[in-house]
């Protein structure tokens, strides 16, 4: 659950970085973002 869980943090930021370098989607991109962080910070606070 834990792999999954920063795979798709992973993902998320760079779907992120390619909108945003490649096509920008405006507030959509900006809440993948906040995803893939929010993803990654619960996996740092779990301890995993």
């Amino acid at each position: 659950m834990n792999n999954l869980l920063y795979f798709i943090a992973v993902i998320l930021v760079v779907f992120w970085a390619l909108g945003f370098f490649v096509y920008s989607i405006g507030a959509v991109i900006h809440f993948l973002l906040v995803l893939a962080v929010v993803a990654i910070v619960v996996r740092v606070i779990r301890g995993r």
